[in-house]
């Protein structure tokens, strides 16, 4: 795959017109944005090759600061003359009186030299869709012959092809990158009659990689499935927990997610914004989020306002330390901006997100770690989350838990399974971290109920005391 020849086109127009709007504002930038991939699955009935309507989008955003706000406005293409689209941005962004009282002027704009291609080697060019849908089909064949209590299979590969251009005063970025999820998924009824639905995964910027991986999951599937269907719910209670690394991702991902996105900070809806400096989590406990601190399906070059890839460290041995910022709010709140600015897509405004989050790896063995409880659950696969971060509220849903008697894992699994409560209460209850680390790269993220990216989490296996329902 190669950089976009629609962005390779529109280059100089791009120049030129940041160039053609600097008259009239103080800091002008052009995000160019053209994303696209394929969607192909198959299962016992019936396969598709599709687009990936998810990340798919192709046009122009431009901020623009007058010295007292920021403005932003989005179009497809460059179908008229710079001069007269320059004149048509600058009338749109115009403000009513009474709007401009409320303008506050930022601190001044981050705008360093630098020019600058990215990229990010793959091999997708090496498999075309009917490979890939040949060797899904093999798979749903494979994993069906496997165990007859199967009722469908689904495999399937969702593909995603970046490119971005970025052009300010004195920058002028590409990057282009790639990125693939694979998922198995089995749809199983136990001789109880009992109907559930497992899954695992594969994910990597190279195909070759994730074909090769997910036919080796298929007896993990038939275990899995077969003691979802045995599971029964949990007895509700405070318990002595190991999270898996997807779990101890999406705590990362809900404690300290959303709560330090540092737009809220500017609003006063986190109370992180005044836990800055604090112990927050337990001693041995570091994380981090940034695009450049693993490779994963949100690890990118230069976030959506120009600004490089970071890896900010957001916890350091039990204390909240640093936020995550776009570059309004970073400048809002005398802030350096940490590569965290991310739109949906270019005709949405850039936002304070989460990349890849994730706490650092300990020095706890997994087997020490599971002989230290005498009762409690091992608690695995993300299913879903929320947080309240005024509040500081979390609530993580577990596909299910193994049980944990005398220092043992048991064959007893529960599900669902659902862990609440106070994050610095669950944060400051780990007492021990593994020595292992894990990411997972297939999720997405929403702000509220809308604005979605896509995310990776992950980290070590981690040691609590947390309330399950």
């Amino acid at each position: 795959m190669s950089f976009s020849q629609f962005l390779t086109d529109n280059k100089e127009n791009c120049i030129a017109l940041v160039k053609e709007l600097k008259k009239t504002f103080k800091y002008v930038s052009v995000l160019g944005a053209d994303v696209k991939g394929i969607r192909i699955s198959a299962n016992k009935n019936s396969s598709a090759i599709g687009d990936n309507n998810f990340d798919k989008q192709q046009g122009f955003v431009v901020k623009m600061n007058n010295g007292r706000a920021f403005y932003e406005y989005s179009f497809d293409s460059f179908d008229s003359d710079i001069v007269s689209l320059a004149k048509k941005i600058v009338s749109k962004v115009s403000v009513t009186d009474n709007l401009s009282k409320l303008e506050i002027s930022p601190l001044d704009i981050p705008d360093e030299p630098l020019v600058k291609d990215f990229v990010r080697q793959d091999d997708f060019d090496k498999f075309d869709n009917g490979f890939i849908l040949k060797s899904l089909k093999k798979l749903v064949k494979e994993t069906l012959e496997r165990d007859s209590h199967f009722l469908n299979v689904f495999a399937s590969v969702v593909t995603q092809d970046i490119s971005k251009l970025f052009v300010s005063e004195h920058r002028v970025l590409t990057q282009h990158y790639t990125w693939a999820n694979g998922n198995l998924i089995g749809v199983y009824m136990g001789d109880n009659k009992k109907m559930v639905q497992a899954r695992e995964g594969s994910y990597s910027n190279n195909l070759q990689y994730v074909l090769n991986e997910l036919p080796t999951h298929i007896e993990a599937l038939v275990n899995k499935s077969y003691h979802l269907s045995l599971a029964r719910p949990i007895t509700p209670g405070v318990y002595d927990v190991i999270t898996d690394p997807s779990i101890t991702g999406l705590i990362a991902h809900e404690a300290f997610g959303h709560g330090v996105e540092m737009d809220q900070f500017v609003k006063d809806r986190a109370m992180g914004k005044f836990m800055v400096g604090k112990y927050v989590a337990s001693p041995i406990c570091n994380m981090r989020d940034g695009a450049s601190g693993i490779l994963s399906t949100a690890s990118y070059f230069f976030d959506d306002d120009g600004v490089l890839a970071q890896n900010t460290q957001i916890i350091k041995n039990g204390k909240l330390v640093s936020g995550i910022c776009d570059l309004v709010s970073s400048r809002q709140l005398d802030f350096q901006p940490t590569g965290n600015g991310r739109r949906e897509n270019y005709r949405h405004k850039a936002y304070s997100r989460m990349t890849n989050t994730y706490f650092e790896k300990g020095k706890d063995k997994l087997a020490d770690m599971i002989s230290s409880i005498k009762h409690g659950y091992m608690l695995f696969e993300t299913n879903n989350g929320m947080e309240d971060p005024k509040n500081w509220a979390i609530q993580c849903v577990c596909e299910y838990g193994i049980e944990i008697v005398d220092g043992k894992l048991t064959d007893n699994y529960v599900t669902p399974v659902v862990m609440s409560g106070f994050v610095p209460d669950l944060l400051k209850s780990i007492s021990m971290i593994s020595d292992e680390f894990v990411e997972e790269g297939s999720g997405s993220c929403g702000k509220g109920y809308k604005e979605w990216v896509r995310v990776s989490d992950g980290g070590p296996h981690l040691k609590a005391r947390v309330k399950l329902s």
